[in-house]
């Protein structure tokens, strides 16, 4: 176990998760938001997952012990004080995270990386004209980190490389899974194959091909049976007896046949109004805080499962 520092700057959903990230694995963790009423309910709503995970044997040590290394900080430069990173989870506006970063790049020591849990806007757009810009980065994580442990990493072009390598070391000795975006792309990696996937459902079901819940069961019980323990690439080299190639020889010419028939899907608000229609039907909006946390729970399950399996591979 580590005794070192870590600052996450922003407490609402993302920022608790990544707190318990960082505590889990051992780093002391400094926790601030400037919307003090979020940060007063932070560490109940912190301490309530933990105990979720301590249910499903997924931490080794007393869910007390994890909490008491998470220090709420009013003040940001008390927060950020010697800490050797700095996760921040504020709102998607790119002019909220310059003004940030750049008090960030004023207050932290000059080798404290700054990583943003944007899903979505380039470092660029936001460090540019900071001093220490080659220290920032994006450290894109899948809602919630503490239980989905895939973090994107992408730099500015002004990001250096020292900086990639550090991130990418601090997130392994945490417990994330670490993937470096060679350059940066609108989206990064994950947000563009769920994209891509999403359009493909949202526009069949638009040309009413099946209903809402059956798209539903196609991924559920269909794709993500596969996919949730191999990627697309090692599914389709296992699909065919001679692996990639040959699957690419016996089905190229249907996916390509896809692809030129294939009708994008443009958002149209009344395809949303009638999905929201559909979905409200099997759950009342007042219930989703509700059912987000049998989602959750639903993945600590998996995690513990998988958690097994590797134990019993090991001995």
């Amino acid at each position: 176990m580590t005794n070192r520092r870590v600052a996450v700057i922003g407490s609402g959903r993302i920022g608790r998760a990544w707190a318990i990230v960082f505590a889990r694995a051992g780093f002391d963790v400094h926790l601030h938001d400037a919307d003090l009423k979020m940060l007063d309910g932070a560490l109940p709503a912190i301490e309530e997952s933990v105990r979720d995970l301590d249910e499903f044997g997924l931490i080794d040590e007393p869910a007390a012990q994890i909490v008491a290394r998470i220090t709420p900080c009013a003040s940001l430069a008390d927060a950020v004080r010697d800490v050797e990173l700095v996760q921040e989870n504020i709102a998607e506006i790119v002019e909220a995270k310059r003004a940030l970063f750049t008090e960030l790049d004023r207050l932290t020591k000059p080798d404290t990386l700054l990583s943003s849990s944007t899903s979505g806007l380039p470092a660029s757009t936001f460090t540019e004209g900071l001093h220490g810009r080659a220290r920032c980065l994006v450290g894109h994580p899948v809602n919630p980190p503490s239980l989905v442990p895939l973090v994107e990493l992408c730099g500015a072009p002004w990001t250096s490389a020292e900086t990639l390598e550090r991130a990418r070391a601090i997130y392994d000795e945490a417990g994330q899974k670490a993937v470096t975006v060679n350059r940066e792309i609108a989206g990064f990696l994950l947000n563009r194959i769920q994209g891509a996937v999403l359009d493909e459902a949202l526009s069949l079901y638009a040309q009413g091909y099946a209903s809402a819940a059956d798209l539903d069961t196609v991924m559920r019980d269909g794709l993500a049976m596969r996919w949730s323990f191999m990627g697309p690439f090692e599914t389709i080299d296992l699909n065919a007896p001679g692996g990639v190639a040959d699957y690419a020889d016996r089905y190229g010419g249907t996916y390509r046949s896809i692809a030129a028939a294939r009708a994008p899907f443009d958002w149209s608000p009344e395809t949303i109004a009638k999905l929201d229609a559909e979905r409200r039907a099997v759950l009342d909006r007042d219930d989703i805080e509700k059912q987000s946390r049998w989602r959750d729970r639903r993945l600590m399950a998996l995690l513990a499962h998988r958690r097994a399996l590797a134990k019993k591979e090991e001995s």
